[in-house]
């Protein structure tokens, strides 16, 4: 009999909660995207290496980026509760899980592209220099151009982060997998539930990562 209510209960809350993760995962990312790239372009730029060295706008950027990568998802959480409030009108629910899950891949993100902008061989930018080109051309045109692959993998990489950052969310009521398994998997004692919602994460992952795989293989074959 309590099979038969797990099995009922999980055609009943599954898919809403897997839709859920889907739509914070991807509106997080977007927002990473958006925000992320030009603020790991402007790191790389500034940087001590890069194109228009500017030490006090390096330091401080890259001293704001570190605190938003160490500080823990669920204090990050709890801290923007009043902002999340602000801006979506409730700290619960998936759409007021966006709002922490967001500004914690941006900096994630960020650290990412910076790295990756840092391994375009110096030759290329010099050569970008050399015939003239302003910083938006080189900076357009060859740098964030000749890191498209790699962009788009710490793209995946912050898609596949997100997913966890997801289900830690849910235990504080944010929606998604992690609201299923903690409330009804764990505090009821359905472990059919809690097993099912591993599965399903772990297949968005696999999805997240495969997708992500192949976009770099093809972007790079160009």
């Amino acid at each position: 009999m309590r099979g038969l209510e797990d099995w009922a209960l999980i055609q009943a809350k599954l898919p809403q909660a897997t839709w859920e993760t889907i739509a914070m995962v991807g509106i997080s990312t977007v927002v990473a995207l958006l925000i992320g790239l030009p603020l790991g372009v402007i790191l790389s730029i500034t940087g001590p290496r890069g194109l228009r060295p500017q030490r006090a706008v390096c330091s401080v950027l890259s001293v704001i980026v570190n605190i938003g990568r160490s500080t823990p998802f669920i204090i990050m959480m709890i801290a923007l509760i009043p902002l999340t409030r602000l801006i979506v009108g409730t700290s619960l629910g998936w759409q007021a899980a966006c709002v922490p899950l967001s500004l914690g891949a941006i900096p994630f993100f960020a650290r990412l592209v910076e790295n990756t902008l840092n391994e375009v061989p110096s030759g290329m930018l010099e050569a970008s220099h050399m015939t003239g080109a302003s910083l938006w051309r080189t900076s357009t045109g060859v740098l964030v151009r000749e890191s498209i692959p790699g962009i788009l993998a710490a793209l995946t990489v912050t898609a596949v982060t997100l997913v966890s950052y997801s289900a830690m969310a849910g235990t504080v009521g944010g929606g998604g997998l992690g609201t299923l398994a903690y409330y009804y998997g764990y505090q009821r004692f359905m472990p059919d539930v809690m097993i099912l919602t591993i599965v399903v994460t772990i297949v968005l992952v696999q999805l997240l990562q495969y997708g992500g795989d192949r976009l770099v293989v093809a972007v790079s074959h160009r």
